[in-house]
């Protein structure tokens, strides 16, 4: 399937106290509020749950939402298009420069939350990389939150093009009490990477591992550490 589709688990049923609580609640909110389309389904052979290819439901919704992400940027647009460029080149120094300075001038105390150890600053964290990624449509697939060796990625992209690489990202906000600082939690990320094998689902469509991108990200508040794995 070509870009501009999300595949994940979600629950058809909505409740409403669950948002703050599950990552894939804000998929079926935005389904029944008819902002996204179910354009596929499928059954994991591993553990029989549903999965749904998500789409936006028109051009209006699209454009509604382009602009929301313009709007988290302004004058920063052309520093987060820095930032995928850098992604894609691999330039992990350029990367942390861009990300720290967004971050800097779009994060607030209310977005990352008071206690940065619990889920829902690193929900927000999720949320605003696949935001950046969206420019990327049609050249990736993107997937979240599904099943890939012996867990759950947090994002993958696919390339349509096989000239170019297949990434995966980790996101980890920083546990002060069994990490001594960002360094410690960004290999964390990027040992969970490894050692769930959430290259398989790639591995299995084909793509060598040399073609295949490990990036983790490991967040404090408005200061993030990115690196890439071997």
């Amino acid at each position: 399937m070509q870009g501009g589709t999300l595949t994940v688990e979600i629950d058809e049923q909505i409740i409403y106290n669950q948002l703050g609580e599950k990552k894939t609640a804000v998929w079926s909110l935005l389904l029944a509020s008819g902002y996204l389309k179910v354009v596929q389904t499928e059954v994991s052979a591993r553990d029989g749950r549903d999965y749904y290819t998500l789409a936006l439901t028109n051009r209006e919704v699209r454009l509604m939402f382009e602009e929301m992400v313009r709007g988290w940027f302004w004058e920063e647009n052309d520093r987060y298009t820095d930032f995928i460029q850098a992604m894609l080149l691999g330039d992990v120094e350029a990367m942390n420069e861009y990300m720290n300075e967004v971050t800097q001038a779009v994060f607030s105390y209310f977005d990352t939350g008071k206690n940065p150890a619990k889920e829902e600053p690193e929900k927000f964290y999720h949320g605003f990389v696949l935001g950046l990624m969206a420019e990327l449509k049609g050249r990736y697939v993107f997937t979240s939150n599904r099943e890939s060796g012996f867990g759950r990625y947090d994002v993958m992209l696919e390339p349509v093009d096989e000239k170019d690489d297949a990434i995966i990202l980790e996101f980890r906000v920083f546990k002060p009490r069994i990490e001594k600082d960002l360094t410690d939690t960004v290999q964390a990320a990027l040992r969970q990477i490894e050692e769930k094998n959430y290259e398989a689902a790639l591995r299995a469509r084909g793509i060598p591992k040399e073609r295949i991108r490990t990036y983790g990200f490991a967040f404090q508040g408005k200061k993030v550490l990115i690196e890439g794995g071997n």
